[in-house]
């Protein structure tokens, strides 16, 4: 069997992933759909709206047969590492392609522009380092080194977010040699970022901020997302009481910061640079969890990475904690989900050429990538009343979802 790779985060799984999915099957010519998803973090430092088992399973039904997750020191990391876990991920499961949205819609333009980068990386490398250090933000820095070596927007616009993460997939297959096959289809209607929906194909963004600002799913949310979808979201909430964002967490990343000495909040990963005393300073007067980032965020420090370090702060996650992901040259294992029948038959054919194990569950034998994915998912899950919590979090210790 033939499968194909898709890296995913499914919050939640709207019209557009569907076609996605069709649209990667129909030029992969895969037998098999394969998404690796974000846990209960993702990658831009924003927690799930839903959990991963109530998006797997909506997955599951709308044309993926196996869901694995990325492990957290992956997930919720800048553009390389997040790329770098998913395509290896991917690649001990055994596809034969990844396929993934972008704004450009031509893998031509992705392994071109490799080509001219590996040709002047050096150059790359130094320039970023100087417009880092003149304060300016990874991305904008990134920008202008890129333009440095000769990679303009009229070539390649690597300011546009999935044309940033396309091409952080491209250079994770190509700089290991894999023998994955990069494909790309064009993102279809509306933009990574709109806040409003406006057609049957909206962004997961105005999805959620519908959700969160009327707390019901409305008609406007259900000619957006596939049946399955609305009926996860539904089922969520009724377990949950809520769909999560960050102003559920403020007064617990708010209690950890105010009770951690200077040198605790350094050692955790993303603070650097000296930040921890500005995030101490404006903890004093915060209200709200949008107030204090606005209150932290300077031209040097973007609002994602800020996301990202407070994600960090919530579960304790400390800078030695994240070099698992740096220092190692593969994921230590793959954690199943969920999957169908035709996705069983696929796992039968590949399990014994896998070199890595797969996990259904979190056991207790303490990998340490596992274990820092159970307090990640024991912080998600803290917000809620005890009773909700147990329940919702027994999904952890419970066989894979089958369809």
């Amino acid at each position: 069997m033939k499968a194909c790779g898709l890296i995913v985060e499914y919050n939640p799984f709207h019209n557009g992933h569907m076609y996605h999915i069709q649209e990667a099957k129909k030029i992969s010519n895969a037998d098999c759909m394969i998404a690796v998803m974000s846990g209960s973090f993702l990658q831009r430092g924003e927690p799930a709206v839903i959990d991963k088992f109530h998006r797997a399973q909506a997955a599951l039904q709308s044309g993926i047969d196996i869901v694995l997750e990325l492990p957290y020191p992956f997930a919720v990391q800048s553009s390389n590492l997040f790329a770098k876990g998913s395509v290896q991920t991917l690649f001990e499961i055994g596809v034969s392609s990844i396929c993934f949205g972008s704004e450009s819609g031509d893998i031509s333009n992705f392994t071109t522009t490799y080509k001219m980068f590996k040709e002047k990386e050096t150059i790359y490398q130094q320039s970023l380092k100087i417009f880092l250090n003149k304060g300016l933000s990874f991305p904008e820095a990134s920008k202008q080194a890129y333009m440095e070596i000769g990679l303009t927007p009229s070539t390649m616009d690597l300011t546009q977010p999935n044309n940033i993460l396309g091409f952080s997939y491209v250079k994770a297959i190509l700089d290991k040699e894999l023998p994955i096959t990069p494909l790309t289809i064009k993102r279809s209607s509306s933009n990574y970022h709109d806040d409003t929906i406006t057609s049957s194909i909206a962004s997961a963004t105005s999805i959620r901020k519908e959700l969160i600002s009327v707390n019901h799913a409305s008609p406007q949310i259900a000619r957006t997302v596939p049946e399955e979808t609305y009926r996860q979201l539904l089922l969520y909430k009724h377990a949950a009481s809520i769909w999560h964002s960050w102003e559920h967490y403020f007064s617990l990343v708010h209690y950890r910061v105010m009770t951690m000495s200077v040198d605790e909040l350094a050692a955790i990963n993303g603070v650097d640079e000296g930040l921890e005393y500005r995030i101490k300073k404006t903890a004093i007067k915060a209200t709200s969890f949008n107030e204090w980032i606005q209150a932290i965020k300077t031209k040097r420090y973007t609002w994602t990475r800020l996301q990202r370090m407070f994600v960090h702060i919530l579960t304790n996650t400390k800078k030695t904690d994240m070099e698992i992901a740096k220092n190692t040259s593969t994921v230590p294992y793959v954690r199943l989900l969920g999957l169908t029948k035709n996705g069983q038959a696929y796992l039968n054919t590949i399990k014994k050429e896998m070199s890595v194990p797969i996990i259904s569950k979190i056991s207790r034998n303490k990998i340490p990538m596992l274990s820092i994915e159970e307090k990640a998912s024991n912080a998600y899950y803290s917000i809620l009343s005890p009773v909700k919590q147990q329940k919702l979090r027994q999904q952890e210790f419970q066989p894979p979802i089958r369809i």
